[in-house]
């Protein structure tokens, strides 16, 4: 996607604040789950389990107000979530042909190449680009449309500042054969050439 692409992306996205709950029903009860507002209608509601142990999983704007509505059918519940109206889903990663660690965040609009390794705490936003062979380290950061060539190493804490907005901003740019050291910190704009080396801690 081009920076446009992404701008509009996020501004069409609907803000969604998508909530699991465990819930036990007390006995006779009757709840009708997917009977909420209907503000969240793009995402059905799902239902699993029976009156002891029912999960259901939603958006937030159509479960309140069941919950609110039958809360005397209800013995007790906790809910789980993890992001309040957010626009930007998670990278189905399914189908991406690269070695995820557990614990990295990755957005969607995400291109990650064959091979490449995103290690645990990494975070990885809209519209960034990962070369083939690449290594994104623990806890390093490409933020939204930070480009990385192939067979890189993005060290461990490293920050490569993302830009979105405005669309005629520049991104970071990576070049292929690039080694980063740990913790260094590549402002917007910034373009590193093919097989460069940027120490640990460099700014």
């Amino acid at each position: 996607m081009n920076a446009q692409e992404i701008i509009d992306f996020i501004a069409r996205a609907p803000k969604k604040t998508p909530v699991k709950l465990t819930v036990r029903e007390k006995s006779g009860a009757h709840i009708d789950w997917e009977a909420g507002d209907g503000a969240g209608a793009a995402d059905p509601v799902r239902v699993y389990g029976g009156r002891k142990c029912r999960i259901v999983y939603g958006n937030w704007a159509d479960l309140e107000p069941v919950l609110e509505r039958c809360k005397d059918d209800i013995a007790h519940f906790e809910i789980e979530n993890d992001c309040r109206n957010s626009a930007v889903p998670l990278l189905d990663l399914k189908g991406v042909n690269a070695r995820i660690e557990p614990g990295a965040i990755i957005r969607d609009q995400v291109e990650i190449g064959d091979n490449a390794v995103i290690m645990m705490g990494a975070i990885v936003n809209i519209g960034a680009v990962i070369g083939e062979g690449t290594m994104i380290d623990m806890g390093a950061v490409l933020g939204g449309r930070a480009t990385v060539g192939k067979r890189c190493h993005i060290g461990a804490g490293t920050v490569l500042a993302g830009v979105v907005e405005p669309a005629s901003a520049t991104p970071v740019i990576i070049e292929d054969d690039v080694m980063i050291g740990a913790n260094a910190v590549v402002l917007e704009g910034v373009h590193v050439g093919r097989r460069a080396v940027v120490a640990a801690e460099a700014a």
